[in-house]
């Protein structure tokens, strides 16, 4: 027998398609919504990765970077980078800039004549500029709107006179240089000294920036580095790490995302099967008709796929262009925080790889119900009303199984985690065997249960285990619509509950930095007199890089080990040391002993308990650091447990204070005013008071840090929000199907006597019972990918608010049961007669 053309086929097939695409709608929305995101997604990253690259220079501010606290560079540490190149040294630090009338928290950054040695700095006037001349200061927008500033007034920093010479629109370095606890303030190198900020203890950070004079590899040169000075304390950075923070942010969110839009494939996948079933049962008798007029089984499968085949393409399609329209919008909001242009951005790779993980899920999902299709004669087609056609899965197992490859490959291939990827394709793999499984044995249970006595509950039992019936696709469906509105509860509360923790409502009013040890009297007595009853906590801070830990007679050397045990970041680079005669304030001993007061003995150190256990710490093990050059030993005598939800000092290592009191350094507070209490004019008579110290408002800076969480939590909500619509569309494409299948059944019974009111009960009741049983199955699931998705992917604390989840969950089984509602109300039009004759 001969078998069509692709070309005469294509002639049969296209005859249906005319029609609007009728029947194959819910392929469309399902690969549309799914594709879109991807390709959003995907462009998106490519395009903030591809500025990250691109720009690395610039928002280095060089080729190579040295950071190190409370001191500049040596005269042979300087002597050896700048055979490299041209070097630009530079100063950050907290600092107090203030007026007659009013102060302001700046980010104080000096710079070299040569500064930038990429980029330029852009003012709001439109110059673009480099350093500031002497006596002049370049001004964030937000300084010189707190301090009443314009381009040639007057301000005070530390005891030093400026003059501010323009207003900053756009930072060449900014990026790079991370969160601050004020806006930026840009001045000649010197000033810092001039204005006495950096007197011995101050807390200041120096970079020292260097552009190549030749065809360097930063990586080697890093390697050089820190083989020439182990022991400097000294932290790099390349143009390729040029903002590490905002690489692993993209990385983080790029890889949820993804996650995000698998998800919703995988969910539109079980609409796309549903609806291609759907679709092929509503042409059963044309299909059967043209089995009887000679075409063969595979002319059948050629013509079916050919319209299923251009639908899922044109869905593709329109979801790649509406995925590349949305990316604007999206880069628009993610434009503060990230480098991203606003101009469209077309990235061939992702969104080829978009629309493969469209087709690959359309074809692992329509392949079953075309082939199963093309393999029955056409008698069995015309009688599959009264005789249910058997459902075996070997046939498509072919290309199933391919398409299944190319979704592993692309998915793995393309992803910074492979293994989570590989765990993500897994899970969905069991989940939908779970479903499966669990469709089947509620039909066998529906089968075994006792008749009940109430009619209408008995006849929606026997829908759920009759021939010819639905459950199998409606638990594979509802279960993975449901567990969509959990997972995306439990995401979102669970991201809230992590904000709320991090950044608490509760917190000090002032952070005090660089505060004279000899003067924390007088400071204390001031804010006293004018806000009675304040708490006042003052902790002693240096700065220390840990050298060598561990037994007396087996030292471990930092500087020598290849790479630093997970989790053992407290020996990575210089961080805070302090010193106390108590416990500090929220911290729990819970091992060892706390040394007594007015301690003379050997130096001793109290260790945070994880970092104790990542590094393999023991009570009576050593610990050295280098503070300011000078090493300093001291013996574990205890291990504690941290607050990190607190706003107050937290440091891994708290020294006994005849280890560390000797050492130049300054005192930091913070101060808690009684509630209601207005300070007046404190904050200014602090900073004329202490020239050289910074008083930082705690309230402005908690709401900049909830406005940028908030962002970030509102980005991940629309964007999981896509999985949601798809398992809505999931739903009502599922519930349409059982429809379609159902009008026989409801006919019959029309005809036999039964009502309205009692088909609807039915309904209400089947999807009510299917509803009920899966609620439990979807809250596992839904929270247990939840899980995952903030435990491993975000590496935050599981918080979820169950209150909420479950609320969420139950307005889902609502919507499920107003879908069931809708779809029925065509089936309860429909005239017996008529239906009768069609079938």
């Amino acid at each position: 027998m001969n078998t069509l053309s692709w070309k005469a086929a294509w002639a049969i097939a296209r005859r249906d398609l005319h029609r609007q695409f009728r029947g194959l709608r819910l392929l469309l929305v399902c690969l549309f919504l799914g594709v879109g995101a991807l390709a959003a997604i995907g462009s998106l990253t490519s395009a903030i990765r591809g500025e990250l690259d691109a720009q690395g220079q610039v928002i280095l501010g060089g080729d190579f970077e040295v950071e190190v606290y409370q001191r500049p560079l040596t005269e042979e540490e300087n002597a050896f980078l700048s055979e490299y190149g041209e070097l630009s040294q530079g100063l950050r630090m907290q600092a107090m800039a203030s007026t007659d009338d009013n102060t302001a928290p700046v980010e104080l950054k000096a710079v070299q004549d040569n500064w930038p040695l990429y980029g330029a700095l852009t003012l709001m006037d439109g110059r673009s500029v480099g350093a500031p001349q002497a006596g002049k200061a370049w001004v964030a927008e937000g300084v010189a709107d707190r301090l009443g500033l314009e381009p040639g007034d007057t301000f005070t920093l530390g005891t030093t006179q400026l003059a501010v010479a323009g207003i900053i629109l756009e930072e060449p370095d900014r990026l790079s240089e991370g969160f601050s606890l004020g806006q930026t303030v840009i001045v000649p190198l010197d000033v810092p000294g001039k204005a006495g900020l950096t007197l011995p203890g101050a807390m200041y950070e120096t970079k020292t920036r260097l552009r190549f004079d030749g065809n360097y590899d930063p990586e080697e040169l890093e390697e050089t580095v820190e083989e020439a000075f182990p022991e400097a304390g000294l932290d790099i950075r390349t143009r390729d790490r040029a903002s590490p923070g905002a690489e692993r942010f993209v990385s983080r969110m790029g890889e949820f995302l993804t996650l995000v839009g698998l998800a919703a494939l995988v969910i539109a996948g079980i609409g796309i099967g549903g609806g291609v079933a759907s679709y092929l049962e509503a042409r059963r008798a044309s299909i059967a008709t043209l089995k009887i007029l000679g075409a063969t089984s595979r002319d059948i499968a050629r013509i079916y796929a050919l319209q299923i085949g251009a639908a899922a393409v044109i869905g593709s399609v329109a979801g790649l262009v509406a995925g590349v329209a949305v990316t604007p919008l999206l880069a628009s909001a993610l434009g503060s925080l990230l480098p991203v242009n606003n101009a469209l951005v077309i990235d061939p790779a992702a969104l080829a790889r978009a629309a493969a993980f469209g087709l690959l899920v359309a074809l692992v999902f329509a392949a079953p119900p075309i082939l199963r299709a093309r393999e029955f004669p056409a008698m069995a087609l015309m009688r599959s009303r009264v005789a249910p056609l058997a459902q075996g899965w070997q046939v498509a197992a072919l290309p199933v199984g391919l398409g299944l490859a190319g979704i592993a490959a692309l998915a793995l291939l393309g992803s910074p985690t492979p293994l989570l990827s590989a765990a993500f394709m897994g899970g969905a793999v069991v989940m939908l065997g779970l479903l499966t499984g669990l469709g089947r044995l509620i039909g066998w249970a529906a089968k075994k249960w006792p008749r009940p006595s109430n009619p209408i509950v008995r006849a929606a039992l026997s829908n759920l285990h009759r021939p010819g019936s639905a459950t199998g696709s409606l638990v594979t469906a509802l279960g993975f619509g449901l567990a969509a509105f959990v997972l995306l509860a439990g995401v979102q509360t669970s991201l809230n509950g992590n904000i709320e923790r991090s950044v608490p409502a509760i917190a000090p009013d002032y952070f005090v930095l660089d505060l004279p040890v000899a003067r924390v009297g007088e400071f204390t007595a001031m804010v006293e007199d004018a806000a009675p009853g304040s708490q006042i906590v003052a902790t002693p801070t240096l700065r220390g890089q840990v050298i060598a830990y561990g037994p007396e007679d087996d030292l471990t050397i930092v500087s020598e080990m290849e790479e630093l045990p997970d989790g053992a970041w407290g020996l990575r680079g210089e961080r805070g040391l302090t010193y106390s005669s108590a416990v500090p304030q929220g911290n729990i001993v819970t091992e060892g002993d706390w040394w007594p007061q007015l301690y003379d003995g050997e130096p001793l150190v109290s260790v945070d308990e994880e970092l104790a256990d990542a590094a393999g710490l023991e009570l009576g093990d050593i610990i050295t650091v280098s503070v300011l050059g000078v090493e300093r030993t001291a013996r574990i005598a205890s291990f504690r447990r941290l607050d990190w939800e607190s706003m107050g000092f937290n440091y891994v290592f708290v020294f006994s204070p005849n280890a560390l009191a000797d050492a130049p350094h300054n005192v930091a507070a913070t101060v808690a005013f009684p509630e209601g209490t207005q300070p007046g004019t404190l904050l200014r008579d602090l900073v004329r008071t202490f020239p050289s110290s910074s008083v930082i408002e705690v309230g402005p800076i908690l709401t900049e840090a909830r406005t940028i969480l908030d962002q970030v939590a509102l980005a991940i909500l629309a964007a999981a929000s896509v999985a949601v619509l798809a398992g809505i569309a999931v739903l009502l494409g599922a519930i349409a199907a059982a429809r379609a299948a159902r009008i026989y059944d409801t006919v019959i019974l029309r005809v036999l006597g039964a009502s309205r009111g009692q088909l609807l009960g039915l309904q209400f009741a089947e999807f009510g019972l299917l509803a009920a049983l899966l609620a439990g199955v979807s809250l596992a699931l839904g929270t247990g990918l939840a899980w995952l998705v903030i435990t491993q992917v975000f590496e935050f604390d599981w918080l979820p608010d169950w209150p909420r989840i479950l609320a969420v969950l139950g307005a889902g089984l609502v919507l499920v049961l107003v879908f069931a509602f809708a779809a029925s109300l065509p089936v309860l039009r429909a005239k017996p007669a008529q239906t009768l004759r069609q079938l």
